[in-house]
């Protein structure tokens, strides 16, 4: 299975990233019912933030989203599981056929993927707010250039817009930060770092 098919049937509830239960069983190659069953008999291993079952509220919200021929499979008081990244690494200790095995390194690609890019959006994009914001400011600057004759309630509203400009280039540096890397240290820079200390 490709890595983008993996990456769309990732979404977003309760500010977590989750991939919900049946489109995990159809990329393990197991039935939702199977999947589900080990993941009960393993609760010990899946705690809230690795795994949490929908709301009815958060089932119809998801599944009137999107085309889901699983709902109309599913009994209408079972709701889906949604696992969270780690959830997912977890499960391929409890599926432990080799396709699972596999399939849980793909999806977990996929969780890091879309991680790096919430974290680091492409380049161009950040260039793109750049431009703008400066097009932006100098249009107010040829439409306003003499800021003493105008009225006081259009003076409020250029100082709002002049807060909100500030505001977004501070955001934007922001977003230009270099970023520390995400993974593990080589064993050297710890003893660097530790001897610093």
């Amino acid at each position: 299975m490709e890595l983008q098919i993996i990456q769309n049937k990732i979404y977003e509830i309760r500010g977590y990233k989750v991939m919900l239960d049946f489109d995990l069983a159809e990329i393990y190659q197991v039935e939702t019912r199977v999947l589900n069953q080990s993941v009960k008999r393993n609760m010990k291993r899946f705690p809230d933030d690795f795994m949490f079952q929908l709301t009815k509220t958060e089932w119809e919200n998801i599944s009137s989203q999107f085309v889901m021929t699983s709902r109309t499979k599913r009994p209408k008081s079972a709701r889906p599981l949604a696992f969270t990244e780690h959830g997912v690494t977890m499960l391929s200790s409890v599926l432990r056929s080799d396709v699972a095995i596999d399939a849980s390194i793909l999806v977990v690609r996929a969780f890091v993927a879309v991680r790096q890019l919430v974290l680091n959006p492409p380049a161009n994009e950040v260039k793109e707010i750049q431009n703008e914001v400066r097009e932006l400011k100098q249009y107010i600057e040829e439409v306003f250039t003499d800021y003493n004759d105008i009225n006081e309630d259009t003076r409020l509203q250029l100082e709002l817009i002049n807060e909100t400009l500030a505001e977004l280039q501070t955001k934007n540096k922001e977003l230009n930060k270099p970023r520390n890397p995400i993974g593990y240290q080589a064993i050297q820079d710890m003893r660097n770092n530790e001897s610093k200390i």
